[in-house]
């Protein structure tokens, strides 16, 4: 046979081949050996390679008629069983070819993924042990303070129990609505004893209705930021205002400061990382379910957000 009419009907055979087995890797296997309908994967796998084979024998005896002017040809049957012997040959054996190594580079990724599954669980346990010494020594730190020294003692017991809420509370996917409430009124009280006296600071957290979860520390970030930014000025009032409250579970809350001209446009980028976290986490947990505004004035930095907690 001459090079050329080698090389052509080589060629035909690698089209068939690669279409059908295209047809069958990207469309058959997805679509029914995957969801485990055996039978129609079998029989689309046999219509595919029947068709490839019928095509590639018509382009066959097309070519070796009007290229080749080839006299004798095996009859019909017989290219097409041959055709279709070499198709179904190579597309199966390229299939289970990628399976095999799908299936392998599969098994590593889970293995990878357990390892990693382990030594997180390592590290969270190891992390367990840290917190019950930093206790530990909080309690006797509070041992030595004299007995007359109240707000001391209290400030210390105060941080214990942001502390404790943060490294055990907050472990949880969500928590109950009413203590994440009672750790904003426990962090607020504790950033008031480093706050100047003349800074007023009004909470308003009310119609919290029982039985609702909340991803932890959602409002942290805004409730830092009021107390981060708040104005100092000396002849006129510094104050930031916090109001929570929830109706038809959804939560309403608004967070208020006084600020700064200088301090003011340096909050527009300083809290931005916090603020874009923020939205990121709002984003995955609350898809569709919350709003985050901003309304900066000359004097003040205001922020509201809600969320449906349903």
């Amino acid at each position: 046979m001459p090079i050329t009419k080698t090389i052509t009907v080589e060629f035909c055979y690698l089209i068939f081949i690669t279409a059908a087995y295209y047809t069958v890797s990207n469309f058959i296997i997805p679509q029914f050996l995957v969801k485990k309908k055996h039978v129609l994967f079998s029989l689309t796998t046999l219509f595919t390679i029947l068709l490839a084979g019928w095509l590639r024998t018509l382009v066959a005896i097309q070519i070796n008629h009007r290229f080749f002017h080839t006299v004798q040809l095996p009859d019909f049957s017989t290219l097409f069983l041959y055709s279709v012997g070499n198709i179904a040959i190579w597309v199966l054996a390229i299939t289970i070819g990628k399976m095999i190594l799908d299936r392998n580079r599969t098994q590593q990724q889970l293995e990878l993924l357990e390892q990693v599954r382990i030594r997180n669980e390592l590290d969270y346990l190891k992390a367990q042990i840290n917190p019950h010494a930093l206790f530990n020594s909080l309690n006797t730190i509070y041992g030595h303070i004299d007995k007359s020294n109240q707000v001391a003692r209290n400030t210390l017991l105060q941080f214990s129990e942001l502390l404790r809420y943060q490294l055990y509370d907050c472990s949880a996917e969500k928590v109950n609505l009413e203590k994440e409430m009672d750790y904003i009124r426990n962090y607020v009280a504790f950033q008031r004893l480093r706050k100047d006296e003349k800074l007023a600071v009004t909470v308003e957290i009310e119609n919290i209705e029982p039985g609702l979860g909340i991803a932890p520390l959602l409002l942290l970030v805004l409730i830092e930021n009021a107390f981060k930014f708040v104005s100092n000025f000396s002849d006129k009032e510094n104050k930031i205002s916090i109001k929570i409250y929830a109706k038809n579970h959804v939560l309403h809350s608004s967070f208020m400061n006084t600020t700064e001209p200088q301090l003011n446009s340096m909050s527009k980028t300083s809290n931005g990382i916090g603020l874009s976290n923020l939205k990121r986490r709002l984003e995955l947990l609350y898809p569709d379910k919350h709003g985050l505004k901003t309304n900066i004035g000359d004097d003040f930095y205001e922020t509201h957000l809600t969320i449906n907690l349903a």
